[in-house]
């Protein structure tokens, strides 16, 4: 392993939680508030905002979404890559666990409870797209906030770079035919075109944007990378802030007719978080993983890349759809419940050294 994947992994995984990013469901929380007001009382211009448009990609959202992502890209070492044979069964379980069991058992998760148990109390004609907003979010593992909960846990800085670089790699390809075959399998039809191109706006783009950035950023030294990224962290939550303003002033009178919605659409988001955290948690312990590998390994597995969700959500259903409300109703809870998974695996771990 090289000097540098070290020093960008301990800087990745070590930074530890901002006052910003603790708080955040607080601040999800206002700007429902804020959002639903102002597009209440001032509807003019998020009406105009929401007809800015290019092959039905939303530009204003497009680029907040860049700002989103970007900053949290610059940090994947694809360097790190080759480190995935230190901890090969960890990586086994992380694979496992984010493409063969997240996306098809939050399926199931949207099945069970949106179109059967929670009916007759949602709009009946949201339940498809409430479902495939759903269905986007477990499709797309984590990407930075990983970081943050493997530094709460004290997991492993290598592992969990590479894991998160293993995973980028892969949601390029397969990002766009999961979610198409679990839309497909749930009879909501879904543009391929769009879908395909979701992918290339809000991840192939994105990605070669920051890894070009992160490499000039490098050649400049550790310690000029290092001040860049603190100065821009702010960056990706506060256009997500900005994002969810927006989501919320055209969400408005559908949540103000329907206030059970989000608490509704916020049980099958919990009940997947906490099975797959636990199901990845277990899996490490069986085939004798190192706690501070099963705990990233876990994390990663129940956390989700949330503004990949939201902008697939609004280029595939729209501002007003049920599908962008379910993501962002993820990232109302993703920030608590990610927070108990933390403190599970933390105290749990002598009965895990025990196994």
């Amino acid at each position: 392993m090289s000097a540098q994947c070290e020093v960008t992994a301990k800087a990745a995984a070590g930074a530890p939680m901002s006052v910003f990013e603790r708080w955040l469901t607080v601040w999800v929380f206002l700007c429902i508030v804020v959002g639903i007001g102002l597009g209440q009382f001032v509807p003019a211009p998020f009406q105009a905002l929401g007809r800015m448009e290019v092959a039905r990609v939303n530009i204003p959202v497009g680029l907040l979404i860049w700002v989103m992502i970007i900053p949290m890209l610059v940090k994947v070492d694809f360097g790190a890559l080759h480190e995935v044979r230190q901890h090969v069964r960890g990586i086994g379980v992380t694979l496992f666990v984010n493409w063969l069991v997240k996306p098809f058992s939050m399926a199931f998760l949207g099945w069970l409870f949106v179109r059967q148990i929670f009916a007759p109390y949602l709009p009946a004609d949201q339940l498809d797209s409430y479902i495939a907003g759903l269905i986007l979010r477990a499709a797309a593992p984590c990407t930075a906030m990983v970081f943050v909960w493997s530094r709460l846990s004290n997991g492993d800085p290598l592992f969990t770079l590479s894991q998160v670089a293993l995973n980028d790699t892969i949601m390029i390809f397969a990002f766009a035919p999961v979610v198409g075959l679990l839309l497909g399998i749930s009879a909501i039809t879904v543009p391929w075109d769009t879908l395909v191109s979701s992918v290339v706006l809000y991840i192939v783009i994105p990605l070669a944007l920051a890894q070009a950035w992160r490499k000039q950023l490098l050649a400049q030294g550790q310690a000029h990378f290092d001040a860049v990224m603190e100065k821009i962290g702010p960056w990706s939550i506060s256009a997500l802030l900005a994002t969810l303003v927006l989501l919320f002033a055209f969400q408005g009178r559908a949540i103000i007719e329907q206030p059970l919605v989000i608490a509704l659409l916020a049980v099958p988001i919990l009940i997947q978080v906490f099975f797959n955290s636990g199901l990845a948690y277990w899996l490490n312990r069986a085939v004798g993983e190192k706690h501070n590998v099963a705990c990233p390994s876990a994390l990663i597995g129940a956390s989700n890349f949330f503004e990949l969700a939201v902008a697939a959500a609004i280029s595939l259903f729209g501002f007003e759809s049920g599908a962008a409300l379910a993501t962002v109703v993820g990232v109302l809870i993703e920030v608590p419940a990610m927070l108990l998974v933390v403190k599970v695996v933390n105290s749990s771990k002598r009965w895990y050294e025990q196994g």
